[in-house]
């Protein structure tokens, strides 16, 4: 079903860059497709678990339409990605030795971005959202299935894996370099809580918190133009 859901997204995406890079008549209007790759740094910002952040990679293009007079330039894009981050725990409840649980999330995102133009093209300020649709939370070692989570006595980490698949978030970061290659750093921020479908399980649990999260990714990536 997972599959299924990430062909219409990639289909719909891929119609989107096309129909927005078609000339405009009123202007100069340059367009350009990008690709992009590099690395990521991943987290999940929330106070029900302790996490660390997780290296990964994404790779993508990018649709660029660049009117010369403005001092902006607007981009559609897609990015696939693949994450990790830890989670603590222990191996049963008769332990008090804590260990990280690595887990790996992999997501398709896709954005619109305003390139405010700091130094000409040379240089510029990147902001906009992007909407995106993610895996769950898979266990790269099966044999922590049955870890528990730290801070709870009846949440193993297997339980977390089915979180929220759909996320919306804000982007912000920069873009340098000449010619056909640049340089970009992002920073991304849930708006929606990633974690929010753990609330609609039934896991016994002796409180009542609710789990509450937002992810954050910090990616540097090589973008190239044509």
């Amino acid at each position: 079903m997972q599959k299924k859901q990430f062909i219409i997204l990639v289909v719909f995406c891929l119609g989107f860059i096309s129909v927005s890079v078609a000339q405009h008549r009123r202007y100069a209007i340059k367009n350009g497709i990008g690709l992009i790759g590099g690395l990521t740094q991943y987290d999940i910002i929330t106070d029900n678990f302790t996490t660390k952040s997780g290296n990964g990679f994404i790779g993508g293009m990018v649709a660029t339409v660049d009117i010369p007079h403005k001092w902006y330039t607007v981009s559609y894009g897609f990015q696939f990605s693949q994450n990790s981050l830890e989670i603590t725990g222990r191996p049963s409840l008769t332990t008090i030795t804590q260990e990280s649980i690595e887990y790996d999330i992999k997501m398709a995102q896709v954005a619109f971005m305003l390139h405010v133009k700091l130094l000409s093209d040379n240089l510029t300020l990147d902001l906009g959202p992007q909407l995106q649709f993610n895996s769950g939370l898979e266990i790269k070692n099966d044999s922590q299935k049955n870890f528990v989570i730290e801070g709870y006595d009846n949440l193993f980490a297997e339980d977390l894996s089915d979180i929220s698949k759909f996320n919306a978030n804000g982007l912000i970061g920069a873009s340098a370099g000449i010619g056909n290659f640049k340089l970009r750093a992002t920073y991304s921020y849930g708006f929606t809580n990633i974690l929010g479908k753990l609330n609609d399980q039934d896991f016994n649990l002796s409180n009542a918190d609710r789990f509450e999260g937002n992810q954050t990714m910090l990616s540097f990536a090589l973008m190239i133009t044509f």
